[in-house]
């Protein structure tokens, strides 16, 4: 590649960043990454009826969080700024005279009902009305393609509503190039004119994105398959202009855990996981979003996962650091067909990742998200989750899998203690208080010795020991090595636990 890749990504603050989005995100950010290019954020934000505030910051806010940051864009590094299309809107009319002065574009003053009506009289003739080639200069629609240039200039001076559509051509076949599904055959006499510039002086996606690409250099588009049926136009507003179009990468939808449609927030809702990487709090009706973050994943994992969603390495490797995504990405292979998201997969990831972090800073975020731990040594904790995290998929997983470490069984698990206790068990049990408050170096070592020999030598069925000895430890039969968990909560406190169960007997 002779000129430097630049890649941008360019949503809406319409509300929070769906997980598409972030996957748009994230595949740019590797593309431009792995050819030392620049990765920018544009804020797409032309049409402010749907402008959400908040929404800005909450973007750059989860591409921090995701560890993508962007290398220019509102704030930061603006050399092509301001990177706020509503900041832009002063730019955009000259395009757009432009392209009228050329015979590429012209004014159209058909009114919403108007052209309501023609699409109703199309539908009861069995037809589908399209503002183009085959009407747009035949006098029944109202443009300057039919009025005289007076005519034209009176409307506008009179302050009639107008917009400026493309005159797509007619009789041509456009050929495209998309790098993921390859070379796409366009007749343009199916093109429909799309309106590019509108009366209150701003224009709409199709001009802004163009004109902000070719000013801000970008040299790669890489976006979601929904915005393929524009590339036609865009292509086409290029050659307009006579700029050199960038290269165009369409990006597969995710799908909904069956494999069906679009995911949404509302398959997230009903399925019980989250479709967006932080916490949302709608400022309009305090609604609450559920997040990657907030609900215990880790931003690795969430980047991992996110990698998989049409992209394949064309290896069986699965786990991937950021860095080497980076080195091993291809926009070559990624699919054309949609990527089905699976929730079981996303845990799995994050349970990988949950055994890469270190065990005291797990700790401490389990101690801060439990009262009954603030108290406790930090340290204490962090042997805790070393003995337990593998059985864990999220920091939340940590109590229910080891609330016996800090706390005493108050009641027993009844079916646990119908298959533990039998006739016998009593005894059994205060001899191994016995060989508990015998035991001098209280070490897992030297408790395992001692209990396990004196099982063997006594020739008592393991189960018969050491599932009601679990049952006093724990209060159910779960939980990590007994002799870790005695090691763990002291001689007095085994002892104690032991006692404790004895007396229900």
């Amino acid at each position: 590649m002779s000129k430097k890749v630049r890649v941008r990504f360019a949503p809406s603050p319409t509300g929070p960043l769906h997980i598409g989005g972030v996957r748009t995100a994230l595949f740019n950010y590797l593309f431009a990454k792995k050819h030392n290019g620049d990765f920018v954020l544009r804020i797409e934000d032309t049409d402010q009826n749907r402008y959400v505030e908040g929404a800005e910051d909450y973007i750059v806010k989860s591409l921090n969080w995701c560890g993508i940051p962007f290398d220019e864009g509102p704030g930061k590094n603006e050399k092509f700024g301001p990177y706020r299309q509503s900041e832009r809107k002063h730019l955009y009319k000259q395009y757009a005279d432009q392209l009228i002065a050329e015979g590429k574009a012209y004014y159209a003053f058909d009114t919403s009902e108007e052209l309501d009506a023609h699409r109703k009289q199309h539908e009861a003739e069995g037809k589908t009305f399209i503002y183009n080639w085959h009407n747009r200069e035949k006098g029944r629609l109202v443009n300057s393609l039919v009025l005289s240039e007076e005519e034209t200039q009176a409307k506008i001076d009179a302050g009639d509503d107008y917009v400026v559509r493309f005159k797509s051509p007619q009789d041509e076949t456009l050929q495209l190039k998309d790098i993921i599904r390859g070379d796409i055959s366009i007749d343009t006499n199916i093109l429909d004119d799309k309106i590019l510039f509108k009366s209150d002086g701003m224009p709409t996606y199709h001009l802004a994105n163009i004109v902000d690409d070719h000013l801000m250099e970008i040299t790669h588009v890489i976006r979601g398959e929904e915005w393929l049926p524009s590339l036609a136009l865009h292509k086409l507003l290029y050659d307009a202009f006579g700029w050199e179009a960038p290269e165009f990468a369409h990006l597969p939808l995710i799908l909904k855990p069956t494999g069906k449609g679009k995911l949404s927030k509302r398959d997230g809702d009903k399925l019980g996981f989250p479709v967006f990487p932080l916490a949302w709090t709608d400022p309009k009706t305090n609604e609450v979003s559920r997040g990657y973050k907030e609900d215990g994943y880790f931003a690795e994992a969430v980047v991992n996962f996110l990698a998989f969603l049409g992209w394949n390495p064309g290896t069986e490797q699965e786990i991937f650091s950021l860095e080497q995504l980076v080195s091993d990405f291809d926009l070559a292979r990624v699919n054309k067909a949609g990527a089905r998201f699976d929730p079981d997969k996303t845990k799995w990831f994050n349970h990988h990742y949950m055994q890469q972090q270190l065990d005291l800073e797990l700790a401490t975020e389990f101690q801060a998200k439990n009262i009954l731990l603030k108290d406790i040594d930090v340290n204490y904790i962090a042997l805790v989750v070393g003995l337990i995290k593998e059985r864990a998929t999220f920091v939340s997983d940590f109590w229910e899998l080891s609330h016996f470490f800090f706390v005493s069984p108050t009641d027993y698990d009844e079916k646990a203690s119908k298959k533990a206790l039998k006739e016998g068990t009593d005894e059994i049990l205060n001899k191994v208080i016995e060989l508990v408050n015998s035991t001098e170096d209280f070490t897992v070592e030297n408790l395992q010795t001692n209990i396990k020999g004196w099982i063997t030598d006594n020739d008592i069925g393991f189960g018969k020991v050491m599932m009601p000895l679990r049952l006093a430890l724990v209060g159910a039969l779960q939980g990590p090595d007994v002799f870790d968990i005695m090691y763990m909560i002291g001689k007095a406190e085994t002892a104690k636990r032991i006692e404790a169960l004895v007396k229900t007997i």
